[in-house]
């Protein structure tokens, strides 16, 4: 008798842990940062953020599966230095007056055990979608003491030929194609 009714107990926590319900983060902005790292002329490396984002992840941890939604304001550039800014967000590089947004809507969330390893999706940079992934190199879900509800987040990157979204200035003096994505995200559960 006692261990029909452990066994009852056991597949009841099953049942209702299989039934988990997909959990929505909202996109905590003073944690969330997307950056870009590009080689100059093979001396340095020139960097930017982008200030400006907003969105949503979707996370099913029972089933293993997510969604995120992010899209970041292009005019909100920031590389330290405000002529390259502006530069930046000319007509010669983003053209953040035609294309305002960028926008990366990930749905094939890989985990390993509790933990998000790759996030595939498709971003739309200067007016171009194309596929990307982003690869987790930290993932991580607590209970944050300030706002009294789970926060979940990690540090992601990805690497992107930015000629394949038409950004192509500098290509032909030798600035290279490939930019490293960097992304900075904490999502608070909602």
């Amino acid at each position: 008798m006692k261990i029909s009714l452990i066994a009852t107990a056991a597949a009841a926590l099953l049942a209702t842990a299989a039934q988990a319900e997909p959990v929505t983060y909202k996109i905590e902005p003073t944690h969330t940062y997307a950056t870009f790292e590009i080689m100059h002329f093979g001396t340095s490396t020139n960097r930017g953020r982008f200030d400006k984002k907003e969105g949503t992840v979707v996370l099913d941890k029972a089933a293993k599966t997510g969604k995120v939604d992010v899209t970041i304001d292009m005019s909100s550039i920031d590389s330290g230095y405000d002529a390259f800014n502006k530069h930046l967000m000319s007509a010669e590089i983003f053209d953040a007056a035609k294309y305002p947004t960028a926008q990366f809507v990930g749905d094939k969330f890989t985990f390993n055990g509790d933990k998000v390893t790759q996030i595939d999706g498709q971003l739309t940079l200067h007016g171009q979608t194309h596929p990307v992934t982003l690869k987790a190199l930290n993932f991580n879900c607590y209970m944050n003491p300030m706002v009294k509800r789970e926060v979940c987040g990690g540090d992601f990157e990805a690497n992107l030929m930015r000629s394949q979204f038409g950004v192509d200035y500098g290509l032909n003096w030798g600035f290279p194609d490939n930019v490293r994505v960097v992304i900075q995200v904490e999502g608070v559960k909602q």
